[in-house]
Formats: structure tokens, C-alpha cells, sequence
């Protein structure tokens, strides 16, 4: 489990960029300490856009939902407070990554979470030679399945928090820790998959905690 807390973040949007004018419909962010979720804050978010149909297809997310979902102005200081200076993490993270730097500036507000943590590339370091990392896949070969519909928030949010406690656990387990810290599977996020095992190898206590 991890020694630390760190949030895991998920984003449902209006399509793949917010340089393109995409914007976020809903959020999920999960506090995971102790190797369980203790916090949440789930919303649907208004940001004033249409809601594309296939956008609706694949995430059940309607335009009526979204125009009663409180201001886009309201969600986002709530959830930069939550997130606060925990590491954060998110599935795949530079998606969700530059949607929380984009809705930020667009209010004048700056993240003060030190690190970002992907459990998309840290899977593929810790478990080489899956036939996917996909979440959806993922989760699978892990025998971890989704307690709600896939592609709303809070659903993606779970899992992902659930496979990236998954990884520390192993981690841990592998080389005889008690616990990982997140800066430590931030560190193995970084390095290419051939030099993780010696990485490993090479801790000591002084990164767990």
C-alpha cells in the first residue's frame, strides 16, 4: 500500500483537447492513503459548451445534466483545494493533466500539487509484455472490475485507484517493502523499462516514507 497520500484524478470532456476548444463535463478525484480511497469529490461541471452526441453516447453525460451541474467558476477552486499538495495521479495523465492546467489558467488559479503520476506508464514498467494498458484492459488482466458503468468519473477514478494500489502493492511486495511512497513510482514513471528492476533494487527505507 502506499505510505503517502496522493489524489487520483479523472476527467470526463467534450472531446480529446482543450487547445481546441474541449472542456471538461465532469470530475472525479479520489484521496487514496493507506491503500484505501478516504476522500472523494465527484461533480458534473458547466462550462457553457454543447455536449457533442457521441460524447453522450459513450458516456451517458447529456446536456441537460451538464447545464444543471454547478459553474465551471465553482468546481474548479473546490477541486484544486481538495487536490492540494498531494502528488496527483490520473490513467493516462497528460490528458487529464492539461484539461486541470487549462480550466485552471482559464480562472487565474495555479495547481500546487508537486508531481504527476501516471498509471498508464507505470504499468507498463511494472508489468512488461501486457497485451494492453488501456485501462479498461488493464483492470481486466488484473482481475479488478469496474463497480459502475465505464467513462463516467468516479467509475474510471475507482479503478484506476485501484490498479495504481495494485502496482505499489506488488511493488512492495517484490522487494521486501513495507509500503511505497509516491514519490518513489513517480521516480520509476520517469525511467525506461529497462532500468526499473536495477532502480528498485537500489532503494532503501529512505524512499517509503
Amino acid at each position: 500500500m502506499l505510505a503517502q497520500s496522493l489524489v487520483m484524478l479523472d476527467f470526463e470532456t467534450t472531446g480529446l483537447s482543450p487547445a481546441n476548444g474541449d472542456r471538461i463535463t465532469e470530475v472525479a478525484a479520489l484521496r487514496l492513503r493507506d491503500g484505501q480511497v478516504v476522500e472523494r469529490f465527484v461533480s458534473l461541471v458547466n462550462c457553457g459548451v454543447r455536449i457533442p452526441a457521441f460524447i453522450t453516447g459513450l458516456t451517458g453525460i447529456t446536456q441537460a445534466m451538464v447545464d444543471g451541474a454547478p459553474p465551471v467558476g465553482q468546481v474548479m477552486p473546490r477541486l484544486l483545494e481538495f487536490i492540494g499538495s498531494d502528488t496527483l495521479a490520473a490513467h493516462n495523465a497528460s490528458f487529464d493533466d492539461k484539461f486541470l492546467q487549462a480550466e485552471a489558467a482559464q480562472l487565474g488559479l495555479t495547481p500546487a500539487y508537486p508531481s504527476l503520476l501516471c498509471s498508464l506508464k507505470l504499468a507498463r514498467r511494472v508489468y512488461p509484455g501486457m497485451a494492453s494498458y488501456r485501462l479498461g484492459d488493464l483492470s481486466r488482466q488484473l482481475g479488478i472490475r469496474f463497480a459502475s458503468a465505464a467513462h463516467r468519473a468516479e467509475a474510471d477514478a475507482e479503478v484506476a485507484a485501484a490498479v495504481l494500489l495494485r502496482m505499489g502493492e506488488d511493488v512492495a511486495r517484490q522487494y521486501g517493502w513495507p509500503a511505497v511512497a509516491p514519490e518513489l513510482l513517480v521516480a520509476v514513471n520517469k525511467l525506461a523499462a529497462a532500468k526499473v528492476p536495477q532502480f528498485l533494487s537500489s532503494q532503501n527505507g529512505q524512499k517509503l516514507r
